[in-house]
């Protein structure tokens, strides 16, 4: 692979080649993307989707829309050391091309920023209450109808391969979902294969998938313009990971490893001094001990070893990427890139903590518990009165079920496996509180 077609401008829909040289200064291609995101209306609804604590009513716990922003602005400063060394390897790229240090900082931000764009109600739980209503659920029934990468696609729902839906569905008047650079999609997708084979490697681009059947086409396109390196061939085929796409990986999960755990600090689900010695371990070398004794209070302490930890980290990261560059480009890097930090065994700590005190506490199982229920309801509601088993028989609720979610609209000449990835792809655009309060609803509980 190559940096020239890695960081390509174009778009879909494109009848020319956009050049970065030619690119208005004011407002860059790649800067554009982050705007459509932004401005999107499936952005704006993670402000209402679980990223710790599913349908918290506390002001301290991060949503899916604010991790998300952290998560971009760490992705920026990666991108941007990153792309200051690149570019003085390949100078090139800016003399020839026009590339700057900011292009990188701009891509990996703006697909940090859609990281999470395809992410159900209540988190992973989510993901597999969906999966499981297919796999285990009366969505089984339709399993016979459907191809086995069809039904994959349905049993191992993947918010990742969502997401690459909703960055480039064509919809009627609207070709091309946001219209983001191909450099951007390439970046943001960190599974670059189908839901078949199910985890065929270890390598990390194998772990999950990235894009569901309908949008197979789509995907080949951008890889095709990328020059994305092919690892497997015929009907399941994958593709090694664009370099930029390890970079978000990173910024993820600087921010989920520090900020989740810090989260729970705030609420109280891990002790304090016990958390904070933890984060001291992770900025041993860089922390100001007389500074960090004069702050009084939780909160400051917190900011202050929060900010060192992902400064820490940004830097790691960057010389790991930077190190490895050459086997990133031929396709033969197969690790995240915080597999080879110096600083794996505090992150692990860090996250196995969290993992004890906050992902398994009380409040967040029977929260997903209650989640799992009413998606699986919205489910069943949705696939009964839009795919009948008996059509014949059709009910008058079916048709009041109908009437009420007019932004499902299925054509009659879908498949049947399109048909129920709309309706999944529908259910996992809903907030956590919209899933609660249509659980209600179709339950009889609310007028």
């Amino acid at each position: 692979m190559n940096w020239e077609q890695l960081l390509s401008l174009k778009r879909s829909g494109d009848t020319h080649k956009r050049l970065r040289k030619e690119q208005n200064e004011t407002r860059l291609g790649f800067e554009v993307d982050y705007d459509r995101v932004i401005f999107s209306s499936a952005f704006r609804s993670l402000q209402d989707k679980t990223q710790v604590i599913p349908l918290s009513r506390t002001d301290f716990v991060h949503t899916r829309l604010t991790h998300s922003l952290e998560v971009s602005v760490v992705g920026r400063s990666l991108g941007r050391l990153a792309g200051q060394k690149i570019l003085e390897k390949h100078p090139h790229l800016s003399n020839i091309h026009g590339y700057q240090m900011n292009d990188f900082g701009a891509i990996v931000a703006a697909a940090a920023l859609a990281h999470d764009i395809g992410n159900p109600p209540f988190g992973h739980s989510g993901e597999k209450a969906i999966g499981e209503y297919f796999s285990h659920g009366n969505g089984s029934r339709f399993k016979d109808q459907l191809k086995p990468s069809e039904y994959q696609d349905l049993i191992k729902f993947e918010g990742n391969a969502n997401g690459f839906r909703i960055l480039t569905e064509n919809r009627p008047g609207i070709n091309g979902g946001l219209r983001l650079s191909y450099a951007t999609l390439g970046a943001f997708m960190k599974y670059p294969k189908g839901s078949l084979p199910h985890k065929p490697t270890t390598n990390i681009g194998d772990k999950k998938f990235g894009f569901f059947q309908t949008e197979k086409e789509t995907f080949l396109n951008v890889a095709e313009e990328l020059g994305l390196k092919q690892t497997r061939s015929g009907e399941n085929l994958s593709f090694a990971r664009h370099p930029l796409a390890f970079l978000v990986e990173a910024a993820d999960d600087i921010c989920y490893t520090i900020i989740d755990f810090e989260d729970g600090i705030n609420l109280g689900l891990i002790d304090e001094e016990y958390a904070l010695e933890y984060l001291i371990k992770l900025v041993k070398n860089s922390i100001n001990t007389s500074k960090y004794h004069s702050l009084t209070s939780t909160a400051d302490r917190l900011s202050y070893l929060r900010a060192l930890a992902i400064n820490t980290l940004i830097t790691e990261a960057v010389e790991i990427f930077l190190a490895n560059e050459k086997a990133i480009l031929a396709g033969e890097f197969h690790s995240s890139l915080f597999d080879n930090s110096s600083f794996e065994a505090q992150i692990k700590d860090i996250i196995k903590i969290s993992v004890e005190k906050i992902y398994q506490s009380e409040e967040v199982i029977s929260k997903e518990i209650a989640g799992y229920k009413m998606l699986s309801l919205l489910l069943d509601t949705y696939t009964n009165s839009f795919l009948p088993e008996h059509p014949s028989k059709e009910s008058n609720y079916s048709k009041l079920v109908r009437n009420s979610v007019p932004k499902l609209q299925i054509p009659e000449e879908q498949t049947t496996y399109e048909s129920l990835l709309q309706i999944c792809s529908y259910t996992a655009s809903l907030t956590d509180g919209f899933t609660v309060s249509s659980f209600e609803k179709y339950n009889g509980l609310k007028i």
